[in-house]
């Protein structure tokens, strides 16, 4: 995820690296050249950044955010790291979901980061957010661009690297763990240690979990139940923490994709989604008792009231997508069909 100014920044514009292109970046219309010979935009490596990046904040987060998920990981192999001194060995047991998990996140922020280097857009590190004793560990991870973005393929780039990036990972995550997952009768948690709590908790398949456990599964017979070994279970919260971000909403790297798709266009699209937000957050609460996607559009709208509804204009929003692009950004659509849930969690 990565969040940018409501307003762009007023100050000097990017090196172009021709005068060619520079006249390209400054038209107010594509009409002064035909679209077939727009040569692509390039610009100077980013500067410096001009708010001086704090590398102790952010490897203190990480540092944290990797014990929280660890701790995540060891209680759901049923052992409290917690309990004692003597305990903190069984910490151990949670580092395969850990580390899948954070290689999830770690490669979609520094997709962004990459993305917005390469356009001169200054960036900052990513910042992890740890979350002790929660399901996943963490609330994921964000980064911070502190200079404007120039025109509407930048902005794609930026907005698209970060979820595709993490979502091969996700796959291969999936790939080794869903092997290593365990199939059990239907009469398996009358007999487990978790009979008599609450930590049961029963996910939603998204369409491409469904579809590799398919490939990569035995048939399950009549009332049989998949217990997900830890890589798997990373990799099917990088596919929630991918459908998340995808959201074409606001902020959230699927809003900067559909602005760049749809430039005003975009205003529907979010207003549509955020629409089936609600509609799956009801849905939601009346199956399973979650109320997870109502208190995302919550958050959506707290967001909106701060930063603004409607998707601040790059520098030079006259400059198109190119066919490419359309088609990455029509992908990230896609992807994000795939990898949503309606009802993520039940109990």
């Amino acid at each position: 995820m990565n969040f940018w100014r409501k307003h762009p920044l007023v100050g000097p514009e990017p090196l172009f690296r021709d005068r060619a292109q520079q006249t390209l970046s400054a038209t107010s219309s594509p009409i002064h050249m035909p679209p077939s010979q727009l040569a692509e935009v390039t610009v100077e490596e980013a500067p410096p950044d001009i708010q001086a990046q704090r590398p102790w904040l952010h490897v203190s987060l990480f540092l944290l955010t990797m014990l929280s998920m660890t701790t995540a990981g060891a209680l759901q192999r049923g052992v409290n790291p917690l309990a004692g001194f003597n305990q903190l060995v069984h910490l151990v047991e949670g580092l395969p979901y850990a580390l899948a998990l954070l290689g999830i996140l770690t490669v979609h922020e520094f997709g962004h980061y990459f993305a917005a280097r390469k356009w001169g857009v200054r960036a900052s590190l990513p910042y992890f957010l740890p979350l002790p004793i929660h399901l996943f560990g963490t609330l994921g991870a964000v980064i911070r661009l502190r200079s404007s973005i120039p025109h509407k393929r930048a902005l794609l780039d930026i907005g698209a690297a970060g979820p595709l990036a993490g979502l091969v990972v996700a796959i291969i995550a999936c790939a080794i763990g869903l092997p290593q997952s365990q199939v059990v009768s239907p009469d398996y948690f009358q007999q487990s240690p978790f009979a008599q709590t609450e930590m049961v908790i029963r996910l939603g398949e998204p369409l491409l979990f469904k579809g590799l456990a398919a490939l990569l599964m035995p048939p399950l017979g009549p009332g049989e139940t998949v217990i997900l070994s830890p890589l798997a279970f990373a990799g099917w919260v990088g596919f929630f923490i991918t459908a998340v971000n995808l959201f074409p909403v606001g902020q959230l790297d699927g809003g900067h994709i559909s602005y760049a798709l749809w430039g005003r266009g975009h205003r529907l699209v979010s207003r549509a989604t955020f629409g089936l937000l609600l509609v799956s957050g009801i849905y939601g609460i009346l199956s399973s008792g979650w109320w997870g996607w109502i208190v995302f559009a919550f958050f959506l709208a707290l967001f909106g009231s701060f930063f603004g509804w409607d998707h601040p204009s790059p520098n030079h929003p006259a400059i198109p997508l190119n066919r490419w692009r359309r088609g990455v950004g029509l992908l990230c659509l896609l992807v994000f069909s795939l990898c949503f849930t309606p009802v993520p969690f039940g109990f």
